[in-house]
């Protein structure tokens, strides 16, 4: 072939899974027009490998395959090999996942897919072994065959692609040519009986086996269900895998911070990448079980999970970076010497081990050996392991109450013992190889990010605004362009050699890849929760800014639905809308419940027009699975019950207002803040580029100069409250 495949192009990308396959010998190229061009000049298939960087299976599939030169040669002669980061791509990523699952019945990364010249697929599958293995065909075999067969069977192959293409077409793209009514007001009920029918009553959480994926969009629903309904089994269910999940090993008992998912029914061994998604969403709804229930318990995993976030996940002026890898080179004591890389290694633990780190531990009189040892039994570090090599995966298996009776202590002094020898286990950690980090900035990510940590500044500390407002600001520095009003997916540092003697390396950051509906959707979801929490009238501008660009370039008035890539993007097979839950929330379900959110605030805009008509067009789909659509029945419950608002005059929120915000649970609340004057609106006004105050602020001043609340559920309003909690109990009473 001629150029650009006869050579590996990746060595040109910034993303650093496409950089991991830059030497290899297959002549990857990434996903593009001179790419795509070279397959249908030169009539043959392309080979699609989608991953990411933290993928373990990936890494496994480039060490068995990638790496081999005859596997490198027959996809070199036969195919135009395409690497795709789908962290970077997910319309690609969308649209090709969803044939697998629609032919195998599952999915996931390492995605390997066949297509035709014209990007059509016709064979699908997800990890291939280099030889066959467990049912699976190998992949060097399964190259010759599909070669073959393009050559002598073409007509199949593109009949095929024609079949599956509709199928994709029929899944991702298609809509209903006459949509019902928006879903009733039983749907949450609906949803939560459903997600109580699928819940693992034994070990939490759901299903009946492993892997166990946490849910959070599932969580949030049961949680509405037990604040706003008063439903006790729906609680019991979401305690029931909130508390599995944060005593298992899906949490990081020693660094804070969820791993990807557990491969057993039990909670006890993870996936280990750890995502930034999971992260955000995953404190958010941890934070809201503490207000529901009043558990500090939630509370500290949030907090921590959030300290997790700005220590090893952020970069230094500001945004979140991507993942951290579950791989890493495992400690000589281990077989490190000769073993390479491993996963898990980094955060898995022996007895030996654990002495070790608290060799010289002494806690109010707990000598250093006792603290091991409470730690061990604590956390179920014993020979033998749980894991591989004999290590074991920390789990909280023995309560503080039971280890005090144990060992004759003191309850309190049992805590203090092991917060300490927790601090020591940390440090000695931090000396082991760590996981590699991919340092993509990605803005919906951040925007998922941002929504967690404003609300650890309600619910936690106020000074947690800051870490968000300024991942806001990096965000928008970096990947939004206020002339053009758009928004880019994806920043990454790269590093400029010093051009003379003596200089040390720059800094310059590579931008790429037009936005998705899900960076426009979260990012404005996490500056609107900016505004919520710190008052400041920008970041709702900013949110509007971003909901402005979706209903302009996403929303289809004719179809009545958003699609999940611009009207003026890159066109594919498909244009895909994303409307199931999977690894992040639907996209399309967090814009409906934003959009009816914002409508409060420039009502002439008619957001909340969009956000009734999505809701009708996919009524029947919401209603028929309500799990997988999670995010979507969240947004129709908030419809159906009408707005909840509480808007708040002050210039200076008093310190007991912000303690009982932070106790008290408002699953579709709005919180508006406002000038404590009228006067001070103009600039606010000038700010939203609007010219008339909105219902939700106007009228709305501080009776006297005090901090006045004034709160509205359904379009019915309580008079002007200087106490913060007789507002809260007049919206409890209706």
């Amino acid at each position: 072939m001629t150029t650009p495949t006869r050579r590996n192009r990746l060595d040109e990308e910034a993303s650093p899974y496409l950089e991991q396959h830059a030497d290899n010998p297959v002549n990857w190229q990434p996903w593009d027009e001179a790419a795509l061009s070279a397959a249908r000049e030169h009539d043959v298939p392309i080979f699609l490998s989608v991953g990411y960087a933290a993928c373990h299976w990936c890494h496994v599939m480039e060490a068995e395959s990638f790496q081999d030169e005859a596997v490198a040669s027959a996809l070199n002669e036969d195919f135009v090999p395409i690497k795709v980061d789908r962290e970077e791509r997910p319309d690609v990523d969308s649209v090709y996942q969803t044939i697998c699952q629609l032919v195998s019945g599952g999915g996931g990364w390492p995605l390997s897919v066949f297509l035709t010249p014209e990007g059509k697929p016709f064979y699908v599958g997800t990890y291939f072994p280099r030889e066959p293995k467990r049912g699976r065909p190998g992949f060097l075999q399964l190259l010759e065959d599909i070669s073959r067969s393009w050559r002598e069977d073409r007509e199949e192959i593109e009949n095929r692609a024609d079949q599956w293409t509709a199928a994709i077409t029929d899944e991702l793209e298609s809509t209903p040519e006459s949509p019902g009514d928006p879903p009733e007001s039983d749907l949450l009920g609906s949803a939560t009986a459903a997600a109580i029918r699928s819940a693992d009553r034994e070990h939490g959480g759901f299903g009946s086996g492993g892997p166990k994926f946490p849910q959070p969009r599932r969580l949030d629903l049961l949680l509405r269900a037990a604040t706003l309904d008063g439903d006790e089994a729906s609680r019991e269910v979401a305690v029931e895998a909130l508390d599995a999940m944060a005593t298992g090993g899906l949490y990081d008992h020693v660094g804070g911070g969820f791993h990807r998912y557990a491969t057993d029914r039990e909670w006890t061994v993870p996936h280990f990448e750890k995502m930034l998604y999971d992260n955000a969403e995953l404190p958010r709804v941890y934070l809201l079980a503490a207000q529901v229930t009043g558990a500090d318990r939630y509370a500290r995993v949030a907090a921590e999970t959030v300290a997790f976030l700005e220590r090893e996940l952020r970069h230094p002026e500001g945004g979140f970076y991507s993942t951290l890898d579950a791989q890493s080179r495992p400690p000589a004591s281990r077989g490190g010497d000769d073993a390479g890389d491993a996963e898990g290694a980094f955060y898995v633990w022996t007895p030996e081990e654990v002495h070790d780190a608290l060799a010289d531990l002494d806690v109010d009189g707990v000598d250093a050996g006792t603290a091991a040892d409470l730690f061990c039994d604590r956390y179920g570090v014993e020979s033998g392991g749980n894991f591989e090599r004999g290590t074991t995966v920390l789990t909280a298996t023995t309560g503080y109450a039971t280890l005090a009776e144990s060992y004759d202590l003191p309850v309190e002094a049992v805590e203090r013992a092991l917060m300490a020898a927790r601090g020591r286990a940390f440090e000695a950690r931090a000396e082991r190889p760590r996981p590699a980090r991919d340092e993509k900035v990605l803005a919906g990510w951040n925007g998922l990010a941002i929504s967690a940590v404003a609300a650890g500044a309600r619910v936690l500390d106020p000074a947690l605004a800051g870490t968000a407002t300024d991942a806001l600001a990096f965000v928008r520095e970096h990947l939004w362009d206020a002339d053009t009003k758009r928004l880019s997916r994806r920043y990454k540092d790269v590093s400029e050699p010093g051009s003379g003697a003596g200089e040390t390396a720059s800094r310059r950051g590579d931008v790429a890849v037009e936005g998705y509906l899900d960076d426009y959707a979260f990012l404005a979801k996490g500056a609107f929760d900016c505004y919520q929490v710190t008052g400041e009238v920008d970041h709702l501008a900013f949110a509007l800014d971003l909901a402005r660009v979706v209903r302009s370039e996403f929303w289809d008035a004719e179809a009545g639905t958003l699609y999940y890539t611009p009207a003026d993007g890159e066109a594919l097979v498909t244009r895909p809308q994303e409307l199931n839950d999977q690894s992040t929330p639907s996209s399309l379900g967090v814009a409906a419940a934003l959009f009816e959110d914002l409508d409060l605030f420039v009502p002439d805009e008619d957001f909340a027009a969009i956000t009734e008509q999505v809701l009708s067009t996919h009524a029947d789909r919401i209603r028929g699975s309500p799990l997988e659509h999670a995010s979507l029945v969240l947004a129709a419950d908030a419809h159906t019950r009408g707005p909840v608002e509480l808007t708040l005059a002050a210039d200076d929120l008093p310190t007991a207002w912000r303690e009982t915000l932070a106790e008290t649970p408002l699953p579709t609340g709005v919180i508006a803040p406002r000038p404590a004057d009228d006067d001070a609106l103009d600039d606010w006004l000038a700010t939203l580029g609007v010219d008339a105050v909105p219902p939700i602020w106007a009228n709305r001043d501080a009776v006297d100069g005090e901090p006045t609340a004034y709160a509205c559920r359904d379009f019915t309003c309580s008079p002007p409250q200087t106490d913060l909690d007789a507002a809260l109990s007049w919206l409890a009473d209706r």
